[in-house]
């Protein structure tokens, strides 16, 4: 398993496992998945080299938190488990509090990366991040991370913690490219890292949906998933089959080789059972040429998806169209 070094950490495995299904019951991950799978994973996992595991307070309401720790058992204190608060009312008291209770759920007396949620919209950085100095002091955590956070956000962050905020978590693949143009450039050049979570898009980039075939349950709700963006993308989508061909590989494990091509960018792809996550970690395997690199970076450049509200309307559009047709009208 490829690794690389974080300020504070140390070595990371550059394939993690997000683990924001662990309890989501609105993803189909109820009790049953909680009490076996979840465990099968980690498990799983840690014998495939993964030491990157991120959660966060409001996974499941904490029970994220919880069944990680469970399924890490002792192994929890040997690799990096990164967590999240949310930033409501984050003065120094309550996020003291708010690190207490996920070190509680986690079993830990140290976090190894603590990341703040999203930027609050309202309250500045130089108010939550004295409250993440004292705890990067006292050795209850080992770095200090950010989420969502824009470029300015995150060098405003720096300022206010008073040291680096060695990672920025953000939306990241190929069907969601920004974070070429400024944040992967400064994680470069500064020895940040920037972890992408959602990099196989929700799925769209395992290559199997398109416009006559479009996904149902959460992800029919998914824009991304409107039958003009699926259109749109399917230039990107052809581009990844034709590179996973040549590789003997599938889609979604080249579009997690990509983002493991760029530099300073670590990923954190959920798995829905054992086989999903042997998959995603085989990715680190897979090396991409240069020409083959850069023309997804092209393609993903170029795919430009239409607004939430656009596919409102076009979604409207086919449901009145389909009931048109089964009337004769």
């Amino acid at each position: 398993m490829r690794t690389v070094d974080v300020d504070g950490i140390g070595p990371v495995s550059r394939i993690g496992l997000g683990t924001w299904q662990f309890g989501s019951r609105e993803w189909g991950y109820g009790d049953a998945y909680a009490d076996r799978m979840a465990r099968d994973i980690v498990r799983r996992g840690l014998e495939l080299g993964i030491t990157l595991f991120d959660t966060a307070e409001v996974y499941g309401l904490g029970r994220s938190e919880r069944i990680l720790a469970d399924a890490l058992g002792e192994d929890r204190d040997r690799v990096t488990v990164a967590s999240k608060i949310f930033p409501v009312a984050p003065v120094p008291p309550v996020v003291r509090r708010r690190w207490a209770g996920s070190a509680r759920r986690l079993g830990l007396s140290t976090i190894p990366l603590y990341q703040v949620h999203q930027p609050n919209p309202v309250v500045p950085d130089s108010v939550i991040m004295p409250a993440f100095r004292e705890l990067l002091d006292e050795g209850r955590i080992r770095a200090a991370g950010v989420s969502n956070y824009s470029l300015a956000r995150w060098r405003a962050a720096d300022t206010a913690l008073g040291r680096p905020v060695v990672s920025n978590q953000v939306h990241f693949s190929l069907a969601h490219s920004g974070p070429l143009d400024d944040l992967v450039p400064f994680a470069e050049r500064e020895g940040r890292v920037v972890i992408a979570y959602s990099p196989l898009a929700q799925g769209l980039l395992g290559g199997r949906y398109g416009p006559d075939h479009r996904p149902g349950g959460v992800r029919s709700v998914n824009p991304l998933f409107g039958t003009e963006n699926l259109r749109r993308a399917e230039p990107l989508l052809a581009l990844l089959r034709e590179v996973a061909d040549a590789h003997r590989a599938r889609p979604a494990q080249i579009a997690l080789a990509w983002l493991l091509g760029l530099p300073r960018v670590v990923v954190i792809p959920g798995a829905s059972d054992v086989e999903q996550l042997e998959s995603n970690a085989a990715a680190a395997g897979i090396e991409l040429a240069r020409d083959e690199q850069e023309a997804l970076t092209a393609a993903a450049r170029a795919f430009t998806p239409v607004s939430a509200a656009r596919t409102l309307v076009d979604g409207v559009r086919e449901q009145w169209a389909a009931v048109r047709a089964r009337v004769g009208g």
